[in-house]
Parts: C-alpha cells; sequence; structure tokens
C-alpha cells in the first residue's frame, strides 16, 4: 500500500519564543526527522503543510513573518512537496486530495501540530476520503487550554484528542511504525 507522510504546520510559531508555544515541540520535532528520514530512503512522497493565517485579528503564522516559516529543522529538499492552507483542514481549499492522488497514495501517515485542531481535522478528512491514515502519537504536539475556568493540561489534551482519532486512525509510535519496537 503507498504511503505518504503528511508534515502538518511544523512551524517557528510553536516554538520557543513563538507566538503560540506548544508543549514539548522539539520531541515532536526530533520523531519527525526520524520519519522523513525513512521516507527519504524509500523515495515515498512527503508533504509538508504550512498554515498561514489571512484573518486580520490573526496572532500567529501571520503572513511573510518569521513565525509562519516551516522549521529549519525539517529536512526539505528543492523538490519537497509544501501545500499552503487557511483552515485547519489541510484538505480544505487547497490541492492536497489532488497531489494525493497524482501520487497514488492509498494511505497517508499523519504528524505535526496543534493535535487539538489541525492535526484532529486533517486525521478525520483523510479517514473520510478513504485515505486509511495512521497517526504518529509521537510525532504531534499540543498545548494547554482552558475551559470553564480550568486548565486543561497539554499531556490531557494531547490523551483527550488521540482517544478520540483512535475512531478515525490507527495510532501507532514512530519507533512502531518503523519496526523498531
Amino acid at each position: 500500500m503507498k504511503k505518504a507522510l503528511m508534515i502538518i504546520d511544523v512551524q517557528k510559531d510553536y516554538f520557543t519564543a513563538g507566538k503560540m508555544e506548544l508543549y514539548q515541540p522539539e520531541k515532536a520535532l526530533q520523531r519527525i526527522n526520524k520519519l522523513e528520514e525513512s521516507f527519504l530512503a524509500l523515495e515515498w512522497p512527503i508533504i509538508y503543510i504550512q498554515h498561514i493565517n489571512v484573518k486580520k485579528d490573526a496572532s500567529f503564522f501571520i503572513p511573510n513573518t518569521k513565525g509562519a516559516k516551516l522549521h529549519e529543522k525539517l529536512k526539505l529538499r528543492s523538490h519537497s512537496i509544501i501545500i499552503e492552507k487557511n483552515f485547519p483542514n489541510s484538505f480544505k481549499n487547497t490541492q492536497l486530495l489532488d497531489i494525493l492522488q497524482y501520487f497514488k497514495v492509498e494511505q497517508v501517515v499523519i504528524t505535526g501540530m496543534m493535535t487539538h485542531m489541525c492535526v484532529d481535522s486533517t486525521t478525520r478528512a483523510a479517514a473520510e476520503l478513504g485515505f486509511k491514515p495512521i497517526l504518529l502519537t509521537d510525532a504531534t504536539a499540543t498545548r494547554s487550554l482552558n475551559y470553564l475556568g480550568e486548565e486543561v493540561t497539554a499531556k490531557q489534551v494531547q490523551i483527550s484528542y488521540l482517544a478520540a482519532l483512535q475512531n478515525f486512525a490507527i495510532l501507532q509510535t514512530v519507533d512502531t511504525f518503523l519496526g523498531k519496537e
């Protein structure tokens, strides 16, 4: 089954000193780098998704800013596929579906940021489109949230969203996916 790696929104604003710092994004990036190496060696498609926030009141991923750039530790090549998006769902108003069909991809391997927003939306859409997603849980990151005056820690957000996403995707760690566990 032909696979493609999707790396969602691994952008500077999510890292230290960024405008929307996440919980441990560096750990997720290290795992993503390991996947990139594997997919590059196999010559399987890697698709980088880059969120550009076009809302007038946007506080992060603002066009033409350092924070909107893809992280420099990603293994981008001159021929890398980069898709810009403006919505949490990476398929909405982008060429992602066309690109996956062009490469005859049957299954997507999903990584990236934020678990509770763009990773969630894209995973659900991929399942609905028949791409049998594999979500690599240790190659994602999120942040703490507040609800009704209560803090929901990043760990709780991560676990809650992954628990729900197991209805739409196969959940694995990077090492399990790569056959190292």
